[in-house]
């Protein structure tokens, strides 16, 4: 349990307002309206942009800006995987062709980039706490007729550079009903990626934290790393792969000697948008053992999001893990769905 309360009370901390920025940034659109306010980034063929007269964060169609201008730090990423820190013009192009993006960077260097080439824009600053991103997700089912209760949890914060960015999320469930023992699962996942001289090559390093009562699991921790690539980087997808290699010790909650494994390391991340209304994300990571030939480990998490109104979103989540030779007597498996409220903080 303190794990679980140190790691909620750092996400909530993050996750408070963040320091508010003059709203100057510019925006015109092609049928010639003009919006003033902040630019939060883009993704997904999204602009965001909040304004003081309108609640909560607008969202623009990347397509249909014809100018814009922002003093504010952007990262700007480009679907050959490169990446520039800067302030954004919009510079001046024959009618029909793509609005072109001037990055003027902090070296004093300037970027010239085609607009249908960016995938991604977040806000940035030189202040620690501006650069963070993330969500929070929960959900809660209550039955009086045999008192059962299930709730879930998870949080994500990311912390984006122009090179490398780090991340952890933690994720929870339980399942309680009387008459029963109560089912836990807690997951707490470390991640850090730089990118390589290559486009869109990268190496990653990932730790993993795993309790699962279901399985017999006291604590698991997983560290490794290795080489990865972005396979598919635009506004509609970004698939990456990753291999190397892993080590993991593993104490059960029964009068069982603790396991070590050295493995090989396949993981895989998708992420898929949908314009402003719906997103997901899936993680897989595969973990055949090396020293204990035949044993392969695996571990899924993905969620899907319906956007409501503002920063809220309802999203449907599905977790599991796997063993192939798991001791005797314990589950090879734990695995669940979860659904609730989601809400994101940070440059969205």
């Amino acid at each position: 349990m303190s794990i679980l309360a140190v790691t909620m009370i750092w996400v909530l901390l993050l996750a408070t307002p963040l320091f508010a920025r003059e709203k100057t940034d510019i925006i015109v659109m092609k049928n010639g309206d003009r919006l003033t306010g902040e630019i939060k980034g883009l993704n997904a063929g999204v602009l965001y942009m909040s304004m003081e007269y309108i609640l909560g964060t607008s969202s623009v169609q990347w397509q249909k800006v014809a100018h814009l201008e922002s003093n504010q730090l952007f990262l700007v990423k480009t679907e050959d995987g490169s990446v520039y820190t800067g302030t954004l013009n919009a510079t001046s192009t024959p009618g029909g062709r793509p609005m072109e993006i001037s990055v003027t960077q902090t070296s004093g260097r300037e970027a010239v980039i085609d607009s249908s080439q960016i995938v991604e824009m977040d806000m940035t600053s030189a202040k620690f706490f501006h650069r963070f991103n993330g969500y929070i997700n929960t959900g809660i089912i209550y039955s009086k007729g045999n008192q059962s209760t299930q709730y879930s949890l998870g949080s994500q914060v990311t912390y984006p550079r122009e090179r490398w960015a780090a991340a952890a999320s933690f994720n929870s469930t339980l399942s309680a009903s009387t008459g029963a023992a109560a089912s836990t699962r807690n997951q707490v996942n470390f991640d850090a990626y730089r990118l390589l001289r290559w486009n869109n090559w990268f190496y990653e390093g990932l730790g993993t934290f795993l309790q699962s009562t279901e399985q017999g699991i006291d604590r698991q921790i997983t560290f490794g790393g290795g080489v990865g690539r972005y396979l598919k980087n635009s506004d509609l997808a970004r698939i990456s792969v990753l291999g190397g290699f892993a080590g993991q010790n593993t104490e059960y909650q029964q009068n069982i000697n603790s396991q070590k494994l050295a493995s090989g390391l396949i993981a895989a991340n998708l992420q898929f948008f949908r314009y402003n209304k719906t997103n997901g994300t899936l993680t897989a990571t595969l973990l055949p053992a090396l020293n204990d030939p035949g044993r392969v480990k695996f571990n899924l998490n993905t969620t899907y999001y319906t956007k409501l109104i503002g920063n809220l979103s309802w999203n449907v989540s599905i977790y599991g893990n796997w063993d192939t030779q798991p001791p005797d007597g314990l589950a090879g498996s734990d695995y669940g769905s979860s659904s609730g409220l989601s809400w994101t903080f940070g440059n969205r």
